[in-house]
């Protein structure tokens, strides 16, 4: 990997762990750190939203470095993802209403499915094209 490679990895690497500090923070820094203040609780999840935004952005520089066969890889893993997200959190939804289950649809379970989708699909295509 060449040094501009590892400095767009690195960037995304920092981008995604601010926000998921962001988030944590924005989710629990009402309840256990500033009592339900609302400028904070507001100030908070504007910080996570423009944090996610700039994780999107570092991601999409990283993307325009990889060579057509990465391109196709990626592309095709979060096809497959972005399908099978939408049929599994409809679906669970759907069950969760239906009370064919006892537990709440919560949108961590969907996040996870699509970590998991993501990565799976990708390691399929990666040895399918490699």
């Amino acid at each position: 990997m060449n040094l501009a490679r590892k400095t767009k990895v690195r960037k995304l690497a920092l981008w995604t762990w601010s926000w998921v500090a962001t988030l944590a923070i924005a989710t629990y820094g009402s309840k256990y750190i500033w009592d339900d203040h609302a400028f904070l609780t507001t100030f908070s999840i504007i910080v996570n939203l423009i944090n996610g935004v700039l994780m999107i952005l570092s991601n999409r520089d990283l993307f325009n470095d990889f060579d057509e066969l990465e391109k196709k890889i990626h592309l095709e893993s979060m096809a497959i993802t972005l399908g099978l997200s939408v049929i599994v959190g409809l679906t669970f939804s759907l069950v969760e209403r239906a009370g064919l289950f006892n537990f709440k649809a919560e949108i961590s379970y969907l996040v996870m499915f699509i970590g998991i989708s993501y990565l799976v699909s990708f390691v399929v295509n990666t040895r399918r094209y490699t």
